[in-house]
């Protein structure tokens, strides 16, 4: 759909907006007694708090006032129908691990999808009061009332870069072998940032991004921002990672090229 300059202002305005609202309920939960917090898995720990909860619900009713006609899609309160053309992607507290811990690594995410890939990406990180922002061929951040463009590193090979996942233990045997297939050709691995890792994508800080098993509002808005940024989100096959599943992200295409020719080889 086309999306001129003052639809363009109108949603990067609602975004702004939405982070805002979002914050109002995050930050006095962070590093307080009041989380709230339970674990949504049979199986396993899928930790949700009173936050994720209370801040979804805040954007969503946001949303209702300006933007009725728009589609929303939400981790806590599933997909609601719009007519627009237009779906807001929310994910109000993205590493809610990190959120319990009190690790300033969690973040709110907001995507603008308007068919297959996210036309407007936000990761906000109101603790830091970092907000990253990538819409419309540019991207910025802001932090204590300033701002600058966003803008990925050059980075040839797997031995230069520096590589980032959530969790050691990756994904599925085979997909945890692909992942440590790169880790063992990287310059440096870490661990444990959720969104923030590919923020500092975008910053110009850190070269790759890989991940296994998100859904589609772990995943928009990031991309979002790093494609705004100049560089390339795309799952483990070379194609489009907007669902979800299989993540790979970087800033240059070369070193991209070259984690994907190992990630592709996952089979299961």
């Amino acid at each position: 759909m086309d999306i001129g300059p003052e639809l363009q202002r109108e949603l990067l305005s609602v975004a702004d907006a939405l982070a805002d609202e979002a914050a109002g309920r995050t930050l006095p939960l962070f590093r307080s007694a009041g989380l709230g917090a339970e674990n949504k898995s049979a199986t396993g720990f899928d930790p949700v708090t009173t936050a994720d909860r209370e801040s979804e619900s805040a954007m969503r009713a946001l949303l209702d006032e300006l933007r009725p006609d728009d589609g929303v899609l939400g981790e806590e309160y599933g997909p609601k129908s719009g007519t627009s053309g237009l779906t807001w992607v929310l994910d109000p507290v993205d590493g809610t691990r990190a959120f319990m811990s009190g690790a300033p690594t969690w973040g709110t995410l907001i995507a603008v999808n308007a068919g297959d890939a996210p036309v407007l990406g936000m990761i906000d990180q109101p603790f830091t009061g970092e907000r990253f922002v990538g819409a419309f061929g540019a991207a910025r951040v802001t932090r204590g009332g300033q701002q600058r463009d966003l803008r990925v590193r050059r980075c040839a090979t797997l031995g230069d870069a520096i590589l980032y996942t959530t969790h050691p233990e990756i994904g599925t045997p085979a997909e945890r072998a692909g992942f440590d297939a790169v880790r063992s050709r990287a310059l440096l691995t870490r661990y444990g940032f959720d969104c923030y890792a590919y923020a500092l994508v975008a910053l110009g800080q850190v070269d790759l991004v890989i991940e296994a098993g998100l859904q589609a509002y772990d995943i928009q808005g990031p991309q979002g921002v790093i494609e705004a940024a100049g560089g390339i989100v795309t799952d483990w096959r070379g194609g489009s990672p907007h669902a979800g599943g299989r993540v790979l992200a970087a800033g240059d295409a070369r070193v991209h090229a070259e984690a994907l020719d190992i990630l592709a080889r996952v089979n299961d």
